[in-house]
Protein backbone atom coordinates (compact mmCIF):
# COMPACT_ATOMS: atom_id res chain seq x y z
CA UNK A 1 0.00 0.00 0.00
CA UNK A 2 1.36 3.42 -1.00
CA UNK A 3 2.12 5.87 1.78
CA UNK A 4 0.18 8.99 0.82
CA UNK A 5 2.15 11.11 3.32
CA UNK A 6 5.55 10.25 1.81
CA UNK A 7 7.41 13.35 0.61
CA UNK A 8 8.58 13.01 -3.03
CA UNK A 9 12.26 13.59 -3.76
CA UNK A 10 11.35 16.25 -6.31
CA UNK A 11 9.57 18.21 -3.60
CA UNK A 12 12.60 18.08 -1.31
CA UNK A 13 14.81 19.26 -4.17
CA UNK A 14 12.47 22.15 -4.89
CA UNK A 15 12.57 23.11 -1.22
CA UNK A 16 16.38 23.08 -1.39
CA UNK A 17 16.24 25.37 -4.43
CA UNK A 18 13.93 27.74 -2.56
CA UNK A 19 16.32 27.70 0.42
CA UNK A 20 19.24 28.55 -1.86
CA UNK A 21 17.26 31.37 -3.48
CA UNK A 22 16.29 32.79 -0.10
CA UNK A 23 19.91 32.63 1.08
CA UNK A 24 20.96 34.51 -2.06
CA UNK A 25 18.32 37.18 -1.42
CA UNK A 26 19.35 37.56 2.22
CA UNK A 27 23.03 37.96 1.32
CA UNK A 28 22.08 40.31 -1.52
CA UNK A 29 20.03 42.40 0.88
CA UNK A 30 22.94 42.61 3.29
CA UNK A 31 25.15 43.69 0.40
CA UNK A 32 22.74 46.51 -0.48
CA UNK A 33 22.64 47.62 3.15
CA UNK A 34 26.44 47.56 3.15
CA UNK A 35 26.57 49.73 0.04
CA UNK A 36 23.98 52.14 1.45
CA UNK A 37 24.99 52.45 5.10
CA UNK A 38 28.48 50.96 5.46
CA UNK A 39 30.02 52.64 2.44
CA UNK A 40 31.36 49.77 0.35
CA UNK A 41 30.27 46.15 0.29
CA UNK A 42 33.72 44.94 -0.76
CA UNK A 43 35.33 46.57 2.27
CA UNK A 44 32.82 44.84 4.53
CA UNK A 45 33.61 41.42 3.06
CA UNK A 46 37.35 42.00 3.44
CA UNK A 47 37.00 43.02 7.09
CA UNK A 48 34.76 40.06 7.89
CA UNK A 49 37.14 37.66 6.14
CA UNK A 50 40.08 39.08 8.12
CA UNK A 51 38.14 38.72 11.38
CA UNK A 52 37.34 35.08 10.59
CA UNK A 53 40.99 34.29 9.81
CA UNK A 54 42.29 36.07 12.90
CA UNK A 55 39.67 34.42 15.09
CA UNK A 56 40.55 30.98 13.69
CA UNK A 57 44.24 31.57 14.50
CA UNK A 58 43.43 32.70 18.02
CA UNK A 59 44.79 36.21 17.38
CA UNK A 60 41.36 37.77 17.92
CA UNK A 61 38.90 36.33 20.41
CA UNK A 62 35.74 35.06 18.70
CA UNK A 63 33.51 37.21 20.93
CA UNK A 64 35.59 40.28 20.06
CA UNK A 65 35.30 39.44 16.38
CA UNK A 66 31.53 39.31 16.67
CA UNK A 67 31.52 42.60 18.57
CA UNK A 68 33.57 44.28 15.82
CA UNK A 69 31.38 42.79 13.09
CA UNK A 70 28.21 44.14 14.66
CA UNK A 71 29.61 47.61 14.12
CA UNK A 72 28.53 47.19 10.52
CA UNK A 73 24.88 47.98 9.80
CA UNK A 74 24.75 45.20 7.22
CA UNK A 75 25.77 42.58 9.79
CA UNK A 76 23.20 43.83 12.28
CA UNK A 77 20.54 43.69 9.56
CA UNK A 78 21.66 40.27 8.33
CA UNK A 79 21.61 38.46 11.68
CA UNK A 80 17.87 38.62 12.53
CA UNK A 81 16.88 38.33 8.87
CA UNK A 82 18.86 35.11 8.51
CA UNK A 83 17.34 33.76 11.74
CA UNK A 84 13.73 34.44 10.66
CA UNK A 85 14.42 33.09 7.16
CA UNK A 86 15.92 29.92 8.60
CA UNK A 87 12.87 29.43 10.81
CA UNK A 88 10.51 29.80 7.86
CA UNK A 89 12.49 27.33 5.77
CA UNK A 90 12.61 24.85 8.64
CA UNK A 91 8.85 25.23 9.15
CA UNK A 92 8.19 24.59 5.46
CA UNK A 93 10.49 21.55 5.40
CA UNK A 94 8.91 20.12 8.52
CA UNK A 95 5.46 20.29 6.93
CA UNK A 96 6.29 19.18 3.38
CA UNK A 97 4.13 16.10 3.95
CA UNK A 98 1.16 18.50 4.22
CA UNK A 99 1.64 19.64 0.61
CA UNK A 100 -1.67 18.05 -0.36
CA UNK A 101 -5.38 18.83 -0.19
CA UNK A 102 -7.30 18.05 2.97
CA UNK A 103 -7.81 14.28 2.84
CA UNK A 104 -10.07 13.73 5.81
CA UNK A 105 -12.50 11.71 3.70
CA UNK A 106 -10.05 9.89 1.42
CA UNK A 107 -6.22 9.73 1.55
CA UNK A 108 -4.63 12.22 -0.86
CA UNK A 109 -0.99 11.88 -1.99
CA UNK A 110 1.53 14.66 -1.49
CA UNK A 111 2.06 16.94 -4.51
CA UNK A 112 5.41 16.55 -6.25
CA UNK A 113 5.98 20.31 -6.42
CA UNK A 114 5.27 23.25 -4.16
CA UNK A 115 3.15 25.02 -6.75
CA UNK A 116 3.00 28.72 -7.57
CA UNK A 117 0.72 29.65 -4.62
CA UNK A 118 3.10 28.18 -2.03
CA UNK A 119 6.08 29.80 -3.74
CA UNK A 120 4.33 33.16 -3.50
CA UNK A 121 3.63 32.51 0.19
CA UNK A 122 7.31 31.75 0.77
CA UNK A 123 8.13 34.95 -1.12
CA UNK A 124 5.90 36.79 1.34
CA UNK A 125 7.93 35.17 4.09
CA UNK A 126 11.15 36.53 2.59
CA UNK A 127 9.68 40.05 2.58
CA UNK A 128 8.57 39.72 6.21
CA UNK A 129 12.01 38.41 7.19
CA UNK A 130 13.65 41.41 5.52
CA UNK A 131 11.57 43.77 7.66
CA UNK A 132 12.90 42.48 10.99
CA UNK A 133 16.47 43.51 10.18
CA UNK A 134 15.57 47.18 10.22
CA UNK A 135 14.79 46.96 13.91
CA UNK A 136 18.55 46.77 14.53
CA UNK A 137 19.25 49.92 12.51
CA UNK A 138 18.84 53.60 13.27
CA UNK A 139 16.20 55.24 11.06
CA UNK A 140 17.85 57.18 8.25
CA UNK A 141 16.40 58.83 5.14
CA UNK A 142 17.97 56.19 2.88
CA UNK A 143 16.02 53.35 4.52
CA UNK A 144 13.07 55.15 6.12
CA UNK A 145 10.48 53.81 3.67
CA UNK A 146 11.80 50.26 3.31
CA UNK A 147 9.97 48.61 6.27
CA UNK A 148 6.62 49.98 5.08
CA UNK A 149 7.28 49.03 1.45
CA UNK A 150 8.46 45.50 2.27
CA UNK A 151 5.70 44.75 4.77
CA UNK A 152 3.08 46.38 2.55
CA UNK A 153 4.18 44.20 -0.37
CA UNK A 154 3.96 41.08 1.80
CA UNK A 155 0.44 42.07 2.86
CA UNK A 156 -0.57 42.82 -0.71
CA UNK A 157 0.47 39.34 -1.80
CA UNK A 158 -1.54 37.79 1.04
CA UNK A 159 -4.67 37.59 -1.09
CA UNK A 160 -2.80 36.64 -4.26
CA UNK A 161 -1.52 33.26 -3.08
CA UNK A 162 -4.94 32.22 -1.80
CA UNK A 163 -6.67 33.37 -4.99
CA UNK A 164 -4.24 31.45 -7.19
CA UNK A 165 -4.52 28.36 -5.00
CA UNK A 166 -8.29 28.32 -5.42
CA UNK A 167 -8.14 29.25 -9.10
CA UNK A 168 -5.64 26.51 -9.97
CA UNK A 169 -7.13 24.00 -7.51
CA UNK A 170 -3.88 23.84 -5.54
CA UNK A 171 -5.20 24.57 -2.05
CA UNK A 172 -3.09 22.54 0.36
CA UNK A 173 -2.70 22.00 4.07
CA UNK A 174 0.89 23.23 3.71
CA UNK A 175 -0.32 26.46 2.14
CA UNK A 176 -2.70 27.09 5.04
CA UNK A 177 0.06 26.38 7.59
CA UNK A 178 2.57 28.62 5.80
CA UNK A 179 0.04 31.41 5.42
CA UNK A 180 -0.80 31.37 9.12
CA UNK A 181 2.86 31.13 10.20
CA UNK A 182 3.97 34.02 7.99
CA UNK A 183 1.02 36.19 8.99
CA UNK A 184 1.81 35.55 12.65
CA UNK A 185 5.50 36.32 12.10
CA UNK A 186 4.60 39.53 10.30
CA UNK A 187 2.26 40.61 13.10
CA UNK A 188 5.21 40.17 15.46
CA UNK A 189 8.24 41.59 13.64
CA UNK A 190 6.61 44.58 11.92
CA UNK A 191 5.19 46.11 15.14
CA UNK A 192 8.53 45.50 16.88
CA UNK A 193 10.28 47.53 14.17
CA UNK A 194 7.59 50.20 14.50
CA UNK A 195 8.15 50.43 18.26
CA UNK A 196 11.95 50.51 17.93
CA UNK A 197 11.65 53.29 15.35
CA UNK A 198 9.22 55.23 17.59
CA UNK A 199 6.43 54.91 15.04
CA UNK A 200 4.14 52.73 17.19
CA UNK A 201 3.31 52.84 20.92
CA UNK A 202 4.90 50.00 22.86
CA UNK A 203 1.55 48.72 24.14
CA UNK A 204 0.62 47.80 20.57
CA UNK A 205 2.93 44.80 20.97
CA UNK A 206 0.17 43.22 23.04
CA UNK A 207 -1.30 42.16 19.67
CA UNK A 208 1.77 40.00 19.04
CA UNK A 209 1.71 38.66 22.59
CA UNK A 210 -1.98 37.76 22.31
CA UNK A 211 -1.39 35.59 19.25
CA UNK A 212 1.28 33.54 20.96
CA UNK A 213 -0.68 33.31 24.21
CA UNK A 214 -3.61 31.92 22.24
CA UNK A 215 -1.39 29.26 20.65
CA UNK A 216 0.22 28.50 24.01
CA UNK A 217 -3.20 28.09 25.60
CA UNK A 218 -4.32 25.61 22.92
CA UNK A 219 -1.08 23.64 23.32
CA UNK A 220 -1.46 23.56 27.10
CA UNK A 221 -5.02 22.23 26.88
CA UNK A 222 -3.88 19.42 24.54
CA UNK A 223 -0.99 18.62 26.89
CA UNK A 224 -3.42 18.29 29.78
CA UNK A 225 -5.72 16.07 27.74
CA UNK A 226 -8.45 18.69 27.60
CA UNK A 227 -10.51 19.20 24.44
CA UNK A 228 -9.65 22.04 22.07
CA UNK A 229 -12.79 22.98 20.19
CA UNK A 230 -12.63 24.12 16.57
CA UNK A 231 -13.12 27.77 15.78
CA UNK A 232 -16.22 28.36 13.65
CA UNK A 233 -16.12 30.46 10.47
CA UNK A 234 -16.06 34.14 11.37
CA UNK A 235 -17.07 37.23 9.44
CA UNK A 236 -14.73 39.33 11.59
CA UNK A 237 -11.45 37.42 11.81
CA UNK A 238 -10.16 37.92 8.26
CA UNK A 239 -11.31 41.55 7.83
CA UNK A 240 -9.71 42.45 11.16
CA UNK A 241 -6.44 40.83 10.09
CA UNK A 242 -6.53 42.84 6.86
CA UNK A 243 -7.23 46.00 8.83
CA UNK A 244 -4.27 45.29 11.10
CA UNK A 245 -2.00 44.75 8.09
CA UNK A 246 -3.11 48.02 6.49
CA UNK A 247 -2.70 49.91 9.75
CA UNK A 248 0.78 48.53 10.48
CA UNK A 249 1.88 49.40 6.94
CA UNK A 250 0.60 52.95 7.44
CA UNK A 251 2.25 53.24 10.85
CA UNK A 252 5.63 52.19 9.40
CA UNK A 253 5.53 55.04 6.89
CA UNK A 254 7.84 57.88 7.93
CA UNK A 255 5.11 60.42 7.12
CA UNK A 256 2.66 58.89 9.62
CA UNK A 257 2.52 61.16 12.71
CA UNK A 258 2.38 59.43 16.08
CA UNK A 259 -0.46 61.76 17.08
CA UNK A 260 -2.66 59.99 14.51
CA UNK A 261 -1.13 56.52 14.78
CA UNK A 262 -1.67 56.22 18.55
CA UNK A 263 -5.48 56.66 18.64
CA UNK A 264 -5.86 54.48 15.54
CA UNK A 265 -3.73 51.81 17.22
CA UNK A 266 -6.03 51.84 20.24
CA UNK A 267 -9.12 51.30 18.06
CA UNK A 268 -7.81 48.45 15.90
CA UNK A 269 -6.01 46.79 18.81
CA UNK A 270 -9.10 46.76 21.01
CA UNK A 271 -11.17 45.09 18.30
CA UNK A 272 -8.53 42.43 17.65
CA UNK A 273 -7.98 41.67 21.33
CA UNK A 274 -11.73 41.27 21.79
CA UNK A 275 -11.77 38.64 19.02
CA UNK A 276 -8.82 36.85 20.65
CA UNK A 277 -10.68 36.70 23.95
CA UNK A 278 -13.78 35.35 22.23
CA UNK A 279 -11.77 32.73 20.31
CA UNK A 280 -10.01 31.66 23.51
CA UNK A 281 -13.37 31.08 25.17
CA UNK A 282 -14.58 29.12 22.13
CA UNK A 283 -11.62 26.71 22.00
CA UNK A 284 -12.00 26.16 25.75
CA UNK A 285 -15.67 25.30 25.32
CA UNK A 286 -16.81 28.16 27.55
CA UNK A 287 -18.41 30.09 24.71
CA UNK A 288 -20.64 27.97 22.49
CA UNK A 289 -20.57 28.53 18.74
CA UNK A 290 -24.32 28.64 18.77
CA UNK A 291 -24.10 31.73 20.97
CA UNK A 292 -22.13 33.66 18.34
Amino acid sequence: MTDTTAVPTTLRREWAAVAAAMAFLVVGGAWLVALTLDGQGAVLLEVLADLIRLSARGIVDFADAIWIATGFASVRWLTPVAAVSAFQLWFAYRHLDANRPDGRDTPVPVHRSLGIPNLITLGRGALVAAVVGFGTLTPRPEIAWLPAVLYGAACGLDSVDGFLARRTERTTLLGAKLDMAIDTTGFFVAPVVGVLWDQLPVWYLSLSVARYLFKLGCWNRRRQGKPVFDLPPSLLRRPLAGTQMAFITFALMPIAPLSIVTPLAAVVLTASLAVFVRDSLVVAGVYRTGDM
